[in-house]
């Protein structure tokens, strides 16, 4: 609700559409449909990767997995992912004329990129990449610096 309410306040051109998972409430997904322009609902793409994710304690990323749906947006022809708990200070409407892959560094894992917030171009071909990459390599936080080469990510400042 803090995103889709801060994106309006800043008074955002582009539409807003928000994935969610089956554990959403209908009395939770009637709230959405105020902010929201477009509800799609996602099934939850769990790495089951407790392994790496205990050594960063932090068991919660495992489901990170399940934003990789956004790739499956097709009917837009760029987009820019915001996690849920992003709050807009000001219009991000510009994001739009960045490239594919652009993201802002992870100040944690500097040869990393923070997938909080990132623009890209859906593509059911990329969609079908990332979950292969993920079910080959595991689900480790952070993607290394010679994948964002190949990826072609931008950061942004």
């Amino acid at each position: 609700m803090v995103l889709g309410s801060s994106l309006q306040h800043q008074r955002t051109v582009k539409k807003l559409t928000v994935l969610i998972t089956p554990q959403v409430s209908v009395p939770m997904r009637k709230v959405l449909e105020k902010v929201f322009d477009e509800i799609l609902l996602v099934d939850v793409l769990d790495s089951g990767d407790s392994a790496h994710l205990a050594l960063m304690k932090r068991p919660e990323l495992g489901v990170t997995l399940t934003k990789l749906h956004c790739w499956e947006l097709t009917q837009y022809s760029k987009c820019v992912f915001m996690d849920a708990d992003t709050m807009v200070l000001s219009n991000i409407d510009e994001l739009f004329e960045k490239e594919e892959l652009s993201a802002a560094p992870d100040p944690g894992w500097p040869d990393c990129f923070n997938s909080g917030v990132f623009v890209y171009r859906p593509s059911i071909e990329t969609y079908n990449h990332l979950l292969q990459l993920a079910t080959e390599k595991g689900s480790f936080d952070g993607i290394r610096e010679t994948q964002l080469r190949n990826w072609n990510v931008r950061c942004l400042p």
